[in-house]
């Protein structure tokens, strides 16, 4: 299949922001390719109701991003099923507060695997694709990569790479390809809640005093995609203030 509309790969797109990225992007023309790891249910339900809305406009494309193969893998799956790619989002994270003392090497490489090695390649895999497309590259980073917390030592230094990563990617694949970061604030909390003191204390530190919504990510992310023809390696904070 080879389809007129331009195509988007999403990573971790089954739920929360992923999702939330994949619907705006779906709604304003986008072919969308959701890739998923272990919420192939949820993948799969959004799939089916993104395809209802427009057949053939979305497929789930499976894989762990801790291989090292699978970013190649998802590229050709991506492929094979629209004939096309035209913007990838690197969204998929691993997020694991940890103290200092309570990381070691394997939780440090595992965040760095998924959370930077994972981008760089599927960057590396899709580059030839993108190149024809005149296409685009967006990072989910965190403005935790420029503003570290001291549980999260591990987690910004993951994050802090992708940022490095996008700034690399921009000149790497310049001039077809433009690569971009959003770096959001306040959006979601843990699934479990977190600590109800902690996300005071985030809110009190937020100038606009308020938890931001996943659809301000997904505008942003469409605005680097669509609207920002004429900027590559910058990183847009959405965060309701917070890196003032």
């Amino acid at each position: 299949m080879d389809t007129p509309r331009p195509v988007v790969l999403i990573t971790g797109a089954a739920r929360r922001l992923g999702a939330a990225i994949a619907r705006h992007l779906h709604a304003h023309g986008h072919d969308v390719a959701l890739h998923c790891n272990a919420s192939r249910a949820d993948a799969d339900a959004l799939a089916a109701t993104l395809d209802a809305e427009r057949p053939g406009s979305a497929a789930v494309v499976q894989a762990d991003l801790a291989d090292a193969d699978a970013p190649a893998a998802l590229v050709a799956a991506t492929m094979a099923r629209f004939g096309r790619l035209d913007a990838l989002v690197n969204n998929a994270a691993i997020f694991t507060p940890a103290p200092l003392e309570d990381s070691d090497a394997a939780a440090f490489d595992a965040l760095m695997a998924v959370n930077a090695r994972a981008p760089f390649l599927l960057a590396r895999a899709a580059a030839p694709h993108l190149r024809r497309a005149d296409g685009a590259i967006v990072n989910i980073v965190d403005l935790y990569a420029e503003r570290p917390r001291a549980d999260l030592v591990a987690y910004a230094a993951s994050k802090a790479a992708l940022l490095g990563l996008t700034r690399g990617l921009a000149v790497a694949l310049a001039p077809q390809v433009r690569v971009n970061a959003v770096a959001p604030g306040a959006i979601l909390w843990p699934e479990d809640g977190g600590d109800p003191e902690l996300r005071a204390r985030i809110l009190e530190a937020t100038p606009l005093r308020r938890q931001g919504r996943v659809e301000d990510i997904a505008e942003a992310v469409g605005w680097l995609l669509r609207g920002a023809g004429f900027s590559t390696g910058e990183v847009l904070h959405v965060d309701g203030g917070r890196m003032l």
